[in-house]
């Protein structure tokens, strides 16, 4: 569905902010796009739905450049970003005079996600608060039903129960024939959702792997305060003592913690990455 080749791309030639990226991302699958604040992760979004062009490079959708924003294209695609800017008119009114570019786009499913986000329909959203008005913007971005949907930080402004609500409206909107991609910087705000994971760090992805891949390749787990762990690839300090990750040779899987494999990534210490990086010709990474 996204192929990109060889993508540069700056504001300006002499700041690249994303060097040499190369990804692939498929249907039927929920990426999610981890960074430090500043990483380019809006950036990405932005080259993928068209909004931003290469300095070199390709980015296509569906075999058509991104950039050369296509009606059918546009018409399959949906992009939440992450500062929205709301219309004064009800979510009714939005679905009756925008959900037409849609051809797939679902009304009843759009009210009946606007009901369990507890969100009225009939108020203007412009009276809503952030959180409301991102949640009837969610809501909407799932009743499309685009083949490629992506969403810019959609959990900003929104309360934990409502980030638990999200979670699972996202994962029963998937299909088969959809991408998702989920961009965010508050790592456990993805936890159990995605399916593949994308670390974008220092102007390149420099993790793109599906959770199965991760949990056979690696081990999360604990040690006792200031022992030494043999093959530790990362550690940090914790209430437990020790949050560890070092390679799995054939163990039990163990959950991945996508918070400890972040910050194992975007740290200082790069003998997780260097690992992840010789697994690269494998088959299984």
């Amino acid at each position: 569905m996204v192929r990109i080749r060889n993508l540069h791309f700056g504001y300006s030639r002499r700041a690249l902010q994303l060097e040499n990226l190369n990804l692939d991302l498929q249907r039927g699958r929920i990426y999610g796009l981890l960074g430090k604040n500043g990483a380019g992760k809006s950036t990405l979004l932005k080259n993928i739905v068209g909004l931003a062009f290469p300095v070199s490079g390709t980015c296509e959708l569906d075999g058509h450049a991104a950039a050369r924003r296509r009606p059918d294209t546009l018409q399959d695609l949906f992009f939440l970003p992450e500062d929205v800017q709301v219309p004064a008119i009800t979510a009714t009114q939005l679905a009756a005079g925008t959900g037409g570019f849609y051809p797939r786009f679902d009304a009843a499913a759009f009210h009946d996600y606007l009901r369990e986000l507890e969100v009225p329909a009939g108020a203007k959203l412009t009276a809503l608060s952030f959180g409301q008005q991102k949640k009837v913007l969610i809501a909407f971005a799932l009743a499309t039903n685009t083949g490629l949907l992506v969403l810019d930080e959609p959990t900003n402004g929104l309360d934990i129960p409502s980030k638990a609500q999200f979670r699972k409206l996202v994962a029963r909107a998937l299909g088969e024939e959809r991408c998702v991609i989920i961009s965010t910087h508050q790592v456990r705000d993805l936890d159990s959702l995605i399916d593949t994971v994308l670390v974008l760090h220092e102007r390149r992805v420099v993790l793109n792997a599906t959770i199965d891949e991760l949990a056979e390749r690696l081990h999360f787990g604990t040690a006792p305060a200031g022992a030494a762990v043999p093959e530790a690839l990362y550690a940090e300090p914790s209430v437990r003592g020790q949050q560890v990750i070092r390679p799995n040779h054939g163990e039990t899987f163990s959950k991945v913690d996508l918070e400890i494999l972040f910050n194992a990534l975007t740290g200082s210490s790069s003998a997780l990455a260097t690992y992840l990086t010789q697994l690269q010709h494998e088959p299984v990474l």
